[in-house]
C-alpha cells in the first residue's frame, strides 16, 4: 500500500474527492488487500495474537480487516488535513496534554516526543505546527520507494516542519541533540530497533527491543521524554495525548534509567493499543523482528 503508485494517486486523490467517496473506495480497498495480501493479513493476526491470546483465528481475522480500513481512514484524515485552514479545531487536546506541552517547551531542553506504530502519527506534525505552534523535528526512516519519499518530505516540508533522516549520515545523533538544543521537540517511532541499536523491554508479555538512541540522548542533554498518539475519533477528527514526563532522576546513571525508561515507554505503548487495537499498524510479523538472528528491516 506503500508503492509510489497507490500513496500518489491516494495523495492526490483524497484532496479532490469527497471525503464520504475516499472513505468507500478506502473500505473497499482494504478488503481486497486483506483477501489478496495473506502474507500481511496472517502477520497482523499473529501480532495481534499477543494482545488477545484467547482469541480465535477468525475474530484475529477480523481485526486485521478493521486495522487495514482504520489505516486508509488515517491516511484519508491526514491528507485531506493538510489543506484544511481550520485543521486546528479538528484536534480534541485534554488540558493535561497542553500544560505538559507549555511546561516543557518553557524548560528550554527540547523533548524527545516517542511513539510506536500506532494512530496517526503523521498527524501530529500539525498538532505541534497549526493547534500547539511548538517547533517540531520529525525523526524518520528514508521511504524505499523515492516517489512516497518526496511526497512525504514534501508536506512536512509545507507544515513547516523539520526532518532528519536516518542513516543517511553518521551525525544523525548529533543532529537530534543539535535540535534539542534550540529547545524543539524531536518525534520519532521508537518500536522498531535498528540493528544493535535496542534496548530490551516486555511488551503483552513477550520479549521486544526498542530503539536505545533516543534514551540515551533523552539521558546525556537532560531532555525529557513523552509517550504521545493521535488516534482518530471521527471523520477528520483527531484526540492528541501526551504523557507525563520522563526524565531521569538525580544521581541516577544512564545504564539503570534506560532499561527503566524503556520500560514505562512500552507500557504505555501496550495500554493504547489494547484500547485502540485497530491502530496497531505492523503489517509484518513484529515478534519475529525480536529474535536475535532477525536481519529483515536492517
Amino acid at each position: 500500500m506503500n508503492n509510489g503508485v497507490i500513496f500518489g494517486l491516494t495523495y492526490h486523490g483524497v484532496r479532490r474527492l469527497p471525503r464520504s467517496v475516499s472513505y468507500a473506495i478506502g473500505h473497499v480497498g482494504s478488503s481486497i488487500v486483506a483477501r489478496f495480501a495473506p502474507e500481511s493479513t496472517t502477520a497482523i493476526v499473529e501480532n495481534l495474537r499477543a494482545v488477545f491470546p484467547d482469541e480465535t483465528d477468525a475474530v484475529l481475522r477480523r481485526r486485521a480487516l478493521e486495522t487495514y480500513r482504520s489505516y486508509t481512514r488515517d491516511a484519508i484524515d491526514f491528507l485531506r488535513a493538510i489543506e484544511d485552514p481550520r485543521v486546528e479545531q479538528s484536534f480534541d487536546i485534554g488540558d493535561s496534554t497542553r500544560e505538559r506541552a507549555a511546561w516543557i517547551y518553557s524548560q528550554g531542553r527540547g523533548a524527545i516526543l516517542v511513539t510506536a506504530h500506532f494512530g496517526n502519527w503523521e498527524a501530529g506534525s500539525l498538532l505541534m505546527a497549526r493547534a500547539l505552534r511548538l517547533p517540531l523535528t520529525v525523526v524518520a526512516m528514508r521511504e524505499p520507494d523515492e516517489t512516497v519519499n518526496k511526497i512525504r518530505s514534501d508536506i512536512r516540508a509545507r507544515i513547516g516542519i523539520e526532518t532528519i533522516e536516518v542513516r543517511q549520515s553518521l551525525d544523525t545523533p548529533l543532529k537530534i541533540r543539535a535540535a534539542l538544543a534550540q529547545n524543539r521537540f524531536v518525534a520519532l517511532l521508537v518500536d522498531r530497533h535498528l540493528g544493535r541499536d535496542r534496548v530490551p523491554v516486555t511488551l503483552f508479555g513477550r520479549r521486544a527491543w526498542f530503539l536505545r538512541t533516543p534514551l540515551l540522548i533523552a539521558a546525556l542533554t537532560g531532555a525529557p521524554l513523552a509517550v504521545s498518539s493521535i488516534e482518530r475519533s471521527g471523520p477528520g477528527r483527531f484526540v492528541a495525548t501526551m504523557g507525563p514526563p520522563i526524565t531521569i532522576p538525580n544521581g541516577a546513571s544512564k545504564d539503570e534509567w534506560i532499561p527503566q525508561a524503556a520500560q514505562q515507554i512500552a507500557d504505555e505503548v501496550a495500554e493504547r493499543v489494547r484500547a485502540r487495537p485497530e491502530c496497531w499498524y505492523h503489517f509484518y510479523r513484529y515478534w519475529d523482528a525480536q529474535s536475535d538472528d532477525y536481519r529483515g528491516l536492517e
